[in-house]
């Protein structure tokens, strides 16, 4: 399968039948190119300019609400939890969604804003691949998500929400999030190309925004 970072939280994802997942597409006053095209899936964390822009994305399915649902023969969770601190009173919910595809759980983050317990982390099942935010403000910050990080303790970790030259708003960059986590490969490109059985532990893979 083929992940491809288009900037911020936002992650299309191609499974090797050609099926896309576009998950928490943005709209164009982030920074980045807003994305134009057809999946057959978009996953929405929560309904935030930067999280939920579909205007220009043809679909066949919408995933906002928690439950487990087959959307195009696609296994998709959805497990409800919070934008901050104080169980959603200040920024509201955010939905967890964990796809399957090609044999691999995907799990994103959406704007988690808190460290789930553990019960909360034993809920998400086995993940292979995570998609963390780690800039803070909004979200949880590089300390926090590093330690999420490892209790999940997925094969491969790829940070996202987080400060770069593209963004048009604040947020941390990825210094802290690599100092904690003491690992970090640059892939080189927005994608990243998976084939085979994933092989170690918490490795951080840095896709690049351009």
């Amino acid at each position: 399968m083929e992940i491809t970072w288009l900037g911020h939280s936002s992650f299309l994802l191609e499974d090797s039948k050609g099926r896309k997942v576009l998950m928490d597409p943005f709209d164009e006053s982030v920074g980045y190119p807003v994305f134009e095209g057809e999946v057959d899936i978009v996953t929405i964390s929560h309904y935030h300019f930067d999280h939920s822009y579909t205007e220009k994305v043809k679909f066949s399915h919408i995933a906002d609400k928690s439950g487990f649902f087959y959307l195009c023969d696609i296994p998709v969770a959805g497990i409800p939890s919070y934008h901050d601190k104080m169980q959603g009173a200040k920024r509201g919910e955010n939905m967890i969604f964990i796809v399957e595809m090609d044999g691999y759980r995907i799990c994103h983050l959406g704007d988690l804003g808190y460290i789930l317990s553990a019960e909360e982390i034993k809920s998400l099942g086995k993940v292979d691949i995570l998609l963390i935010p780690i800039g803070g403000n909004y979200t949880i910050d590089g300390k926090e998500a590093s330690k999420l990080a490892h209790s999940i303790n997925s094969s491969l970790i790829i940070p996202m929400h987080y400060n770069t030259p593209m963004l048009s708003f604040q947020l941390d960059g990825l210094e802290n999030f690599l100092t904690y986590m003491k690992n970090g490969e640059k892939v080189g490109s927005n994608k990243l190309s998976i084939d085979g059985p994933l092989e170690g532990e918490k490795q951080v893979k840095i896709l690049n925004y351009k």
